[in-house]
């Protein structure tokens, strides 16, 4: 039988994702649903549409969607509805699961790869993230948990977008890109359920697909280079993690002096950044490399992929992970017209750029 895709649907104390399960569980989209809610969090699924017996777990929707309510462990819930399904008891394609507003998604997500039993009737589809547009930049200073949230997406959901004013939403979504620029970021509108926004991302595949938002990766490229053009005026070896940090801290001065003299810049101590190169790894120093990089780091490391360029192999090997979970495959051919680059995105807490990028430079051939 096929595995049930499933969402994890997070986002911070307030921010709207049980409005959004509201409607998800009332309208007629045409998916059987099954939700499995957190009763810890603060803000239940309106009561007033699960009329319930306290003593039931599972309710069904008119729409033919579920609502499970989790009292205990997670993993013995999807274990009771799998098998539920399994007998013709119940009937759903797609689950999601609501995390609580101070959750960190990571070890949700881990579920999925290390309990066998969850892994033999499930895979994890992707992480969505439902961000406040009015009070996310307080809730993201404030709290490392809403970074975390963010940094861990496949999709941002904005929400409150009508409480606040364009240059607050540009400023709110570089800011998210800056912490994710793999998540893609819609606007929620209230008189629409974005159902295929949610449903069936695939974040979580191994495929030769790494969309990096374009913008990050241009200003990654004009910091890089003018990170070296200071190295090259200066006549020093700056090599050092803290020049490397003054370099760093020079720019965002100067960029916030030309381009946003009115708005401090939020340092997160969630962030990202790419490695590119069009020189080949080679295979077991790379190995090597991540296997170490993942056991030291790991624990800061929320989300890495990449699509990478194997010495003497014609086609694309894919990698992720979360935490020290990482998995690879291989992917399709190179393409004769394609320029052949390897190309990979780390999103982690206070991970050393500087260490990454040297370490990869040195696996490749």
């Amino acid at each position: 039988m096929a595995l049930i895709p499933t969402t994890i649907l997070t986002g911070f104390l307030g921010a709207g994702k049980t409005t959004l399960l509201n409607r998800i569980l009332q309208q007629p989209h045409g998916h059987k649903i099954a939700i499995i809610e957190n009763e810890f969090g603060q803000e239940n699924i309106d009561n007033e549409i699960l009329v319930q017996d306290s003593t039931e777990q599972i309710i069904e929707m008119n729409n033919g969607c579920i609502c499970c309510t989790v009292r205990g462990d997670l993993i013995v819930a999807l274990s009771a509805l799998a098998r539920r399904r399994d007998a013709g008891e119940l009937q759903f394609d797609h689950v999601i699961i609501e995390t609580t507003g101070m959750a960190n998604p990571g070890p949700v997500a881990q579920t999925f790869f290390v309990d066998e039993e969850v892994a033999m009737h499930y895979m994890l589809d992707a992480i969505v993230t439902v961000v406040d547009a009015k009070h996310a930049m307080q809730q993201l200073d404030q709290q490392e948990e809403a970074q975390r949230q963010v940094g861990f997406a496949d999709k941002l959901l904005l929400s409150k977008t009508d409480l606040v004013d364009a240059p607050e939403i540009a400023a709110l979504t570089a800011r998210l890109t800056r912490i994710n620029p793999r998540a893609s970021i819609i606007r929620l509108d209230p008189a629409h359920t974005p159902i295929d926004e949610i449903l069936d991302i695939r974040g979580f595949n191994l495929n030769a697909k790494l969309e990096i938002d374009p913008d990050f990766l241009a200003a990654e490229e004009m910091h890089d280079h003018a990170t070296h053009a200071d190295h090259d005026h200066s006549g020093s070896d700056c090599a050092h993690p803290s020049h490397q940090d003054e370099h760093a801290h020079a720019a965002e001065k100067h960029h916030d002096h030309d381009h946003n003299h009115h708005h401090a810049q939020h340092a997160d101590d969630i962030a990202a950044f790419v490695f590119k190169s069009e020189r080949p790894f080679n295979t077991a120093k790379l190995d090597e490399f991540l296997g170490g990089i993942v056991q030291v780091y790991g624990p800061r490391m929320l989300r890495y992929k990449g699509i990478l360029l194997m010495e003497g192999a014609d086609r694309k090997v894919v990698f992720q992970g979360v935490h020290q979970i990482m998995g690879s495959d291989i992917g399709g051919k190179w393409e004769d017209n394609e320029i052949r680059t390897s190309k990979m995105v780390f999103i982690g807490k206070n991970l050393p750029k500087d260490i990454f990028i040297r370490g990869l430079e040195q696996c490749l051939v």
